[in-house]
C-alpha cells in the first residue's frame, strides 16, 4: 500500500508541477510557431514597406541620444577602470588594443541589445498589448488586412536591421569616449590610438559582432512582438505583457551570448 495516498497534499502537488510543465511546453511549442509564421509571412507580397521604415525610424532613429549618451559613458568608464590594472604592470600602451577588443566584441552589443531590450521590446509589447486588448488587432483582420504582417513582420524587420546599425554607432561613440580619456591621460594621438584599435581586430571579431548584433535584433523583435500580439486581461495584460517582453528578451540575450562566443571561440 501506498504511504503517501492518503496524503491530501500529494496529488495537487502533483497535478501543480504537471500542469506548470503543461504550460511551459505548449508556450515553447506557441512560439516555434509565431516564428515559423514570421518566415512564411515575411517573403508573402503585400510587403509593408511604409510600416517597415516607420519601424526602422522608431526603432533606430529614436534610440540614439540614449544610446549615445551610454556608448560614450561606457567607453569612458571602462578605460578608466582598465588603466590602473595595466599601470601596475607597466603595459599602459596596450589599453587602445584592449579597449577595442572588449567594445567590439563585447560590450557594444551587449549594451545595445539590453537597452534595446528595455526601451524597444517594452515599448512592442505594451503597443500591441493595448491593441489586442481594445480589439484592434481583431478589427483589422475584418477589415481584411494581415495584422500579423503589418504589426509583427515589420516589427522584427525592422528590430533586425537596426540593432546591428544601432550596435556600430554604439562601438564607434565608444571608442571615442574611450579616446578622450586616453588623450587626457596620455596624450596619445588621435591617429596613434586609432590605429591600435584597428590593428587589434580581425575580420572574425567584426564578423562574430554583426552575426550577433543580427541575433540579438531579431530576438527583441520576436519576444516583444509575441509577448503583447498574446496578451491578454484585460490593461493589466498590457503590462504584463511589457515586464515580460524586457526580462525574457535579456534573458536570452545572455543565453545567446554564452553560445556565440563559445563557438566564436571554437574558430579563433
Amino acid at each position: 500500500m501506498d504511504p503517501n495516498s492518503d496524503n491530501p497534499n500529494i496529488q495537487p502537488t502533483k497535478y501543480i508541477v504537471s500542469k506548470k510543465m503543461d504550460d511551459l511546453f505548449f508556450t515553447v511549442y506557441e512560439i516555434y510557431q509565431f516564428i515559423l509564421r514570421f518566415f512564411k509571412e515575411v517573403f508573402i507580397p503585400p510587403y509593408e514597406f511604409k510600416e517597415i521604415i516607420h519601424q526602422c525610424y522608431e526603432v533606430g532613429y529614436k534610440s540614439l541620444p540614449l544610446i549615445s549618451l551610454t556608448g560614450f559613458i561606457t567607453g569612458v568608464v571602462f578605460t578608466n577602470q582598465s588603466r590602473p590594472s595595466l599601470a601596475n604592470f607597466g603595459a599602459t600602451s596596450w589599453l587602445p588594443s584592449l579597449i577595442s577588443i572588449a567594445i567590439v566584441r563585447a560590450l557594444a552589443p551587449l549594451v545595445t541589445a539590453l537597452i534595446a531590450a528595455g526601451k524597444v521590446g517594452s515599448n512592442m509589447g505594451a503597443e500591441l498589448g493595448s491593441m489586442k486588448v481594445t480589439e484592434q488587432i481583431d478589427a483589422m483582420e475584418v477589415s481584411a488586412t494581415n495584422p500579423f504582417k503589418y504589426l509583427v513582420v515589420s516589427r522584427i524587420l525592422a528590430t533586425t536591421f537596426m540593432i546591428p546599425l544601432l550596435v556600430m554607432y554604439t562601438a564607434f561613440v565608444a571608442l571615442m569616449g574611450a579616446y578622450l580619456s586616453v588623450h587626457s591621460n596620455e596624450q596619445t594621438s588621435f591617429a596613434m590610438f586609432f590605429s591600435q584599435v584597428f590593428d587589434s581586430l580581425s575580420f572574425l571579431d567584426l564578423f562574430s559582432t554583426s552575426f550577433k548584433s543580427t541575433v540579438f535584433g531579431f530576438t527583441i523583435g520576436v519576444v516583444g512582438c509575441y509577448c503583447g500580439y498574446n496578451s491578454t486581461k484585460g490593461t493589466e495584460g498590457v503590462g504584463k505583457a511589457a515586464n515580460s517582453a524586457v526580462v525574457a528578451a535579456m534573458f536570452l540575450i545572455f543565453v545567446e551570448e554564452i553560445v556565440i562566443v563559445a563557438i566564436v571561440n571554437a574558430f579563433r
